[in-house]
């Protein structure tokens, strides 16, 4: 058995702290996972020690012409390098998971689900209700769950309703 080939797209702005969070969860699995790290050469990270980016991280150029299992993406200066490379996971990643503003930005861009602005920041930890209790997402988790948010807009419940492709596993 092969291991699972991965290609996380961390547009987050602490690199490092993003990337030692995630590593660690998938550590957490009995799957063997290879993973790689990718950074988009339409930006330049301003947080992020050049040296870390050019040692641990590939550009899009490198991997284009190969397969993955998995992407995972959270991020925009760099929108058209995005769309570029949401545009080739549709053939070459075989399951995507978007996190923090890329699940926005994956919900525009693969549904046309907009995005809206908020009057202010929401900033603090919210609770979310689990409305399908049966997805592997939420083994262990309790009807209702508390989350960190940080962010300056939100997509509509409504919104996803209407797409029938989609399916709403969990509000706020």
């Amino acid at each position: 058995i092969r291991p699972l080939n991965v290609l996380i797209l961390n547009l987050m702005p602490t690199k490092i702290v993003t990337e030692t969070q995630i590593l660690r969860k998938l550590s957490n699995t009995p799957l063997q996972i290879q993973v790689e790290l990718l950074q988009t050469s339409s930006y330049i990270s301003r947080h992020t020690d050049e040296s870390h980016l050019s040692s641990f991280y590939t550009t899009f150029s490198q991997v284009r012409d190969r397969k993955f299992d998995g992407i995972q993406r959270d991020g925009v200066d760099y929108w058209r390098e995005l769309c570029e490379i949401m545009e080739w996971s549709r053939t070459h990643v075989h399951s995507t998971l978007h996190i923090c503003w890329g699940a926005q930005a994956g919900l525009y861009f693969h549904h046309g689900v907009q995005k809206r602005s908020l009057s202010k920041k929401l900033f603090g930890v919210y609770e979310h209700r689990v409305l399908k209790p049966s997805s592997p997402l939420f083994r262990g988790f309790d009807d209702v769950f508390f989350a960190p948010t940080s962010r300056y807009t939100e997509v509509w419940a409504d919104d996803i309703l209407r797409r029938p492709e989609l399916e709403l596993i969990a509000t706020s």
